[in-house]
C-alpha cells in the first residue's frame, strides 16, 4: 500500500502500490501484484517508497569520521599526479558514515580521492551496505578524479612547486593524457601481469585504458565558470567523457553547458561558502542547470556535508527550482 515512486516513464508514480521482493530480488512492481500466502507482508500505507538514492560524489571511508588524521586517507598531498591511486584501497567499511547512509536509504555511492592534485586517482562505485569493499563494489575503477582551481594550486603553490597557477594545472593534465593517449596506442590491450614491455609505463599509465575507451569518465572538480570551462576544453581536446563535479558557477554558463552535453554534479550546497571560488555556492543552480538542458545529479561531497543529508539537499533544490 505504499506510495511507489517507479522512476518509470511508463509506469509513474503508484499510489496504492507493491513491491515484491524474492531472494533479495525485486520480481514485481505494480497495484495489482499477486502475492503468495507464505509472503512476509509490510502494510506501508501511508509512505513513500523510492529506489535507493545514489551519492554521486564523496570520500565516505576515505576521509573517516570520529578519526581525525589517522582516519583522512583523502589527498595524498606530495606528487600532483598521481592516476594509479585507487579508491577501494582507502575506503573502510567501518566508518559510522555507512550506516548513516543506509539509514538515509543511499544504497549506493561513487567514493575516490579528494581534490588536492591535477590528477587524483580512481573512484569506486559501491553499495553501502557491507563489511568487506570487495564485496560491495559495483565498478571500480568508476571515474578518473582530476582537479581545478584553488586546491591544487594551494597545496602545491604554497609549497613553491607547480601547479602554482591554473595555467599549469591545465598544462600538467594535458601532458599527463597525451602521454597516456600515446602509450594506449601503442598498448591498447592491457598485457598479462608479468607480461609487460614496459612495466613502470603500463603501471602508469595503464589505468587511462577505461578513461579513454569511454568506459568511465573523467570526474572533474570544479567550481568556478573559467575552471568549468577549462575542464570542458581539455575533455573535447582528447575526446573523453566529463562529469562537472561542483559545477559551483555553472548557473552562470547554463546555456553554454547545456551545449557541450557534459552532466553536472551540483553542491555541497548546504555547506559554508569556506573559500572564494565557492562564494556563489546556491541550490538554485541545480534548478537553472537542469532547466537549461543539463543532467544534474547532487552531492554532499560527504563529509563537507554529511552524507545521510542527501534527502534534504534534494528536498531543498526542489523547493528552489529542481
Amino acid at each position: 500500500n505504499a506510495k511507489v515512486f517507479t522512476m518509470e516513464e511508463e509506469t509513474g508514480i503508484l499510489e496504492q502500490g507493491t513491491v515484491l521482493v524474492e531472494d533479495n530480488l525485486i520480481r514485481g512492481v505494480g497495484e495489482n501484484i499477486s502475492v503468495p500466502s507464505t509472503a512476509r507482508v509490510i502494510n506501508a500505507d501511508g509512505y513513500m517508497l523510492f529506489p535507493g538514492f545514489i551519492e554521486a560524489h564523496c570520500h565516505m571511508g576515505i576521509t573517516e569520521e570520529k578519526k581525525g588524521r589517522e582516519g583522512d586517507d583523502c589527498n595524498e598531498c606530495v606528487d600532483p599526479v598521481t592516476p594509479y591511486l585507487r579508491a577501494i584501497d582507502a575506503i573502510n567499511p567501518m566508518d559510522a558514515a555507512f550506516h548513516n547512509a543506509v539509514s538515509a536509504g543511499i544504497t549506493s555511492a561513487m567514493i575516490g580521492p579528494g581534490s588536492s592534485n591535477v590528477v587524483g586517482g580512481q573512484f569506486a562505485f559501491v553499495k553501502t551496505h557491507g563489511r568487506s569493499v570487495d564485496d560491495m563494489i559495483r565498478l571500480a575503477p568508476a571515474a578518473m578524479k582530476v582537479a581545478f582551481g584553488e586546491n591544487p594550486k594551494m597545496n602545491y603553490g604554497m609549497k613553491d612547486s607547480a601547479p602554482y597557477t591554473r595555467m599549469a594545472i591545465a598544462g600538467m593534465l594535458r601532458k599527463e593524457l597525451l602521454f597516456a593517449r600515446n602509450y594506449l596506442k601503442k598498448y591498447p590491450y592491457a598485457p598479462s601481469p608479468g607480461r609487460e614491455e614496459s612495466p613502470e609505463d603500463e603501471f602508469r599509465y595503464g589505468c587511462y585504458r577505461d578513461v579513454f575507451s569511454g568506459k568511465i569518465p573523467l570526474k572533474a572538480h570544479a567550481h568556478r565558470v573559467d575552471d568549468i570551462l577549462t575542464a570542458i576544453r581539455i575533455a573535447e581536446e582528447f575526446g573523453l567523457n566529463l562529469t562537472l563535479d561542483h559545477c559551483t558557477e555553472g548557473h552562470l554558463i547554463a546555456e553554454e553547458l547545456a551545449k557541450c552535453g557534459y552532466p553536472a554534479i551540483v553542491g555541497p550546497s548546504m555547506a559554508s561558502r569556506s573559500k572564494k571560488e565557492v562564494s556563489s555556492s546556491d541550490f538554485k543552480t541545480a534548478g537553472i542547470l537542469q532547466k537549461a538542458g543539463v543532467t544534474v545529479a547532487l552531492t554532499t561531497d560527504h563529509p563537507v556535508t554529511r552524507i545521510q543529508y542527501l534527502p534534504l539537499c534534494a528536498g531543498l533544490a526542489a523547493k528552489e527550482g529542481m
